[in-house]
């Protein structure tokens, strides 16, 4: 969820064999940076290191004829336009529901933009825990029900923590595609992936469970407005583009939604970057496989969208 989460190898970790060499590269210079795990650090310290690595870690940036901030039904959105078009996606960002902004995920969202030529509206909804559960998703809602009503086809989609909003979202309104990258879908942080890949790579269990405590508050976990894989039907969710990276703790997350929603007749296209680790897509400056990713899901998005 941000460079703050890597901790070094503990039993049930992710083993090097696993991890793509210009991973463990990265993760030795995160580990350079010594940050405290994330559980021992307050949300205003997660928000300034996240926004002062993002762009390094991201790199070069993609370039987009039209960027402007806009308000979407009072909520404040960043729409990218590479060209003037009638389909849009409307991207919710990471950093476990408390980092996280239209600004850190300024070149994730240019990358889809540019490379998938269709509008792309980035959200900065709410963060917790100074507003919890239900205050980002509500804001998510906000923001596409103002998209369903400027475009004649809207997507949703997020990374991580904002892919957990988009499964929620693509649930409830008639959007025409969801697009989930390494999405957190269950509170409960129980999976095989979970326990393989507690600690050693760059998200722990224990900071995705401090995560999950912070954005719920206190409320319910198995909510399947919170978390999306227990919702009970899901033969109205939008069709799937799913993303998932081998060795991370969130991987079973995915994978399980795409058996899920397949199980409910919903179309899905499951995505599996081996070797790769959590919302590698943020770490394009040094990670072939992100950049390539991005190609990837911006091809399929400006193919199935419009």
């Amino acid at each position: 969820m941000s460079s703050g989460d890597v901790a070094g190898p503990a039993h049930g970790a992710g083993q090097a064999a696993d991890l793509d060499p210009q991973v463990v590269a990265l993760l030795e210079r995160l580990r350079a940076v010594g940050a405290p795990p994330v559980q021992e650090q307050t949300p205003a310290e997660l928000r300034q290191r996240l926004a002062a690595t993002a762009a390094v870690l991201f790199g070069t940036v993609d370039e987009v004829a039209s960027v402007e901030d806009r308000l979407a039904g009072g909520v404040r959105v960043r729409v990218y336009e590479p060209r003037p078009g009638d389909a849009a996606l409307v991207y919710y960002h990471g950093g476990g529901w408390v980092a996280g902004s239209v600004d850190t995920h300024d070149g994730i969202v240019r990358a889809l933009a540019a490379r998938s030529g269709r509008t792309v509206v980035s959200v900065d909804y709410r963060l917790a825990p100074e507003h919890p559960y239900p205050a980002g998703l509500e804001d998510a809602r906000t923001a596409a029900r103002w998209a369903l009503d400027q475009f004649d086809a809207v997507a949703v989609g997020g990374d991580s923590s904002g892919a957990t909003l988009a499964a929620v979202v693509a649930r409830e309104l008639p959007v025409a595609l969801q697009l989930l990258i390494c999405p957190a879908l269950d509170a409960r942080c129980e999976s095989d992936s979970y326990a393989r890949f507690a600690a050693g790579t760059n998200l722990t269990r224990e900071a995705m469970r401090w995560y999950w405590a912070q954005y719920l508050g206190g409320a319910d976990g198995d909510d399947p407005d919170a978390s999306p894989l227990r919702a009970p039907d899901l033969s109205r969710a939008a069709p799937a583009i799913i993303a998932v990276a081998e060795c991370d703790p969130l991987r079973d997350d995915g994978l399980a939604y795409a058996e899920r929603l397949r199980a409910a007749g919903v179309p899905v296209s499951l995505r599996r970057y081996e070797g790769m680790v959590h919302d590698f897509v943020r770490f394009a400056a040094t990670l072939d496989r992100a950049s390539a990713a991005l190609d990837e899901l911006a091809s399929e998005l400006g193919a199935r969208l419009g």
